[in-house]
Order: C-alpha cells, then sequence, then structure tokens
C-alpha cells in the first residue's frame, strides 16, 4: 500500500488527574486510569472511527500509559483489521516522578508565562524533548511507509500536547506558531489526509487560545 489515505490522531479520555490534580501525588502519571467520563468519551468516539475506517486495515501506535490503553480498548474497532502496537515515543510530556501538587500548579504558570516549547519541568521535559522524541518516530513511521502492505489507515492514541508537536513537526510550524494553539479536548481527534497532489493536510485545524502576530501569521 506504501504511504496511507490518513494518519488519525486521538487525545485519550478524561483521566483521573484531570479530574483531580492531587491524584499525582499518589499514582504515577502513566498509571493514571480513565474516568467514567472518560470512559463515555472514548466510547463515543468509537462509532465515528469504525465508520471512518470501514473495512479497510489499521496500524495503530498506542502510547505506554494506562489511560492511552484504556481509551484504544473502549473504541471497540475490529481487532481483524487492526495491527497495533505499544509507542513510548508518544508518550505524555514528562513531570518527572509523583509530584508536589502546590509545586506542579507554580510550575505550570512558570510554563504559561516562559512558552509551553522551551520550559523544562523539574526532573521532567520540556515541549522540545516531545519535539525530539516525536521527530524520531517519525523516521520510524515514514520506514514503514516504505512497505509493500503497509494498511491505508494509522491511528495514533497519544495525548494533547504530543499531538499537537506531532503536527508541529509534520507541518513544520514554527515554535511561535505552535505556542499559539491549544489541546485538543479528551476524546477529540485530528486527521492528517492525503490529497490528490500527495501532500497531506489537516482536517481541522487546532483551537487558538491567542492570535499570532502578522509575522507569524504570514508564514502559517
Amino acid at each position: 500500500m506504501g504511504r496511507p489515505r490518513r494518519i488519525v490522531l486521538i487525545r485519550h479520555g478524561e483521566s483521573q488527574g484531570n479530574e483531580d490534580d492531587t491524584i499525582y501525588e499518589r499514582v504515577p502519571d502513566h498509571a493514571l486510569e480513565l474516568t467514567a467520563e472518560g470512559v463515555r468519551q472514548a466510547r463515543r468516539a468509537g462509532p465515528r472511527l469504525r465508520e471512518l475506517f470501514g473495512g479497510e486495515r489499521v496500524q495503530a501506535y498506542v502510547s505506554p500509559y494506562r489511560r492511552t490503553w484504556q481509551t484504544y480498548n473502549e473504541l471497540g474497532l475490529d481487532q481483524r483489521l487492526i495491527r497495533a502496537r505499544e509507542e513510548p515515543r508518544l508518550r505524555e510530556q514528562d513531570w518527572g516522578n509523583r509530584q508536589d501538587v502546590e509545586d506542579i500548579q507554580r510550575q505550570r504558570k512558570a510554563r504559561d508565562s516562559y512558552g509551553h516549547f522551551f520550559y523544562r519541568f523539574a526532573m521532567g521535559e520540556s515541549g522540545a524533548d516531545v519535539y525530539d522524541r516525536v521527530g524520531s518516530f517519525l523516521e520510524t513511521l515514514y520506514r514503514a511507509f516504505a512497505q509493500p502492505d503497509f494498511p491505508p489507515n494509522v491511528l495514533l492514541v497519544t495525548h494533547g500536547l504530543t499531538m499537537r508537536l506531532f503536527c508541529m513537526r509534520w507541518f513544520h510550524w514554527t515554535v511561535e506558531e505552535f505556542e499559539t494553539l491549544s489541546n485538543p479536548a479528551n476524546g477529540e481527534t485530528r486527521m492528517l489526509l492525503s490529497g490528490s497532489d500527495g501532500h497531506y493536510f489537516l482536517d481541522r485545524p487546532f483551537e487558538r487560545w491567542v492570535t499570532p502576530d502578522p509575522p507569524s501569521a504570514g508564514r502559517w
């Protein structure tokens, strides 16, 4: 098959961390589970994806976090048509280990003023670090495209920031452009679709929390 017709990115459903910040003091980020609402969000996304893929084959890559695998399982996709593998490079931005909530809230405020791309959490990652590992994953993905039997659909089950950085890397957006964009909602998707010219385009833009300056708008 070669290059897929579509690459679908979906953010995991609402997790325990989205509902209660204090849980990060007791439970590792990677072990957080979906809430009841998160399960419903994943199940609501399932019929749309099943209709989209139809009877076509799908290659899925899933972040190793518990909430992303739970999201994948709740989608209810036809397992006869899908190959799923764990992909650690699609994980959430690392914030360190178990966290002091007040310290994390302080660092989040600092990140808002410093910039989400460059700010590095203490003992954790910056957005730039996530960008680099997403770029490494893309190299692996490009090599997979060369396989003659590669499926026509790719599904990435991942996290909000990682989704934005994946698209930033793919479309060569600038750091300034990235900083204007908001994360998708839990259970929300974005799709890269192959156009008639062989280039991919985004099915719909990310929402913006701020309007970019005119020079960046011109580069967009």
